[in-house]
């Protein structure tokens, strides 16, 4: 089984943030599955822009790291990604509660693969949706990733 679908799985179980920078913004995982996966985050003031509403950066980061790890869940034991293209559209502001990523691979080739993302607020309103584009490293590439 993939090394990274054990360890979030096992985050899961365990109510632990994967990184640091989950830790840091309080994101956590809800389900994994080979190439789909459900983030959240509990927002607040705290991660606000200067307008009072969720920072984009935040959500961009919350979707960011929904797909990386639902792609992520797909690859081989030798092989990691990289992301190479990002997108995000912001359909409607938050200013605070929970929010949740839905992530969902859409195609794995041999080199390429292409991820989307729905950010709802907490009463199952889209507020964001976001693609990835990534790209698998093999060998050196992929070694110390």
């Amino acid at each position: 089984m993939n090394e990274l679908l054990i360890r979030y799985r096992k985050t899961v179980t365990d109510g632990k943030e994967a990184s640091p920078v989950e830790q840091l913004l309080g994101i956590k995982p809800v389900t994994i599955d080979p190439g789909q996966v459900l983030f959240e985050m509990e927002t607040t003031e705290s991660h606000s822009n200067p307008q009072g509403t969720l920072n984009g950066g935040i959500t961009s980061t919350l979707a960011d790291i929904a797909m990386g790890v639902a792609f992520g869940t797909t690859l081989q034991p030798e092989e990691s990604f990289t992301t190479i293209e990002l997108k995000i559209n912001f359909l409607k502001p938050i200013w605070s509660g929970l929010i949740r990523a839905e992530a969902k691979v859409m195609k794995k080739g041999q080199t390429i693969g292409f991820i989307e993302c729905s950010v709802f607020d907490e009463k199952q309103s889209l507020v964001a949706f976001a693609t990835s584009t990534c790209m698998i490293l093999r060998g050196d590439k992929a070694k110390g990733r």
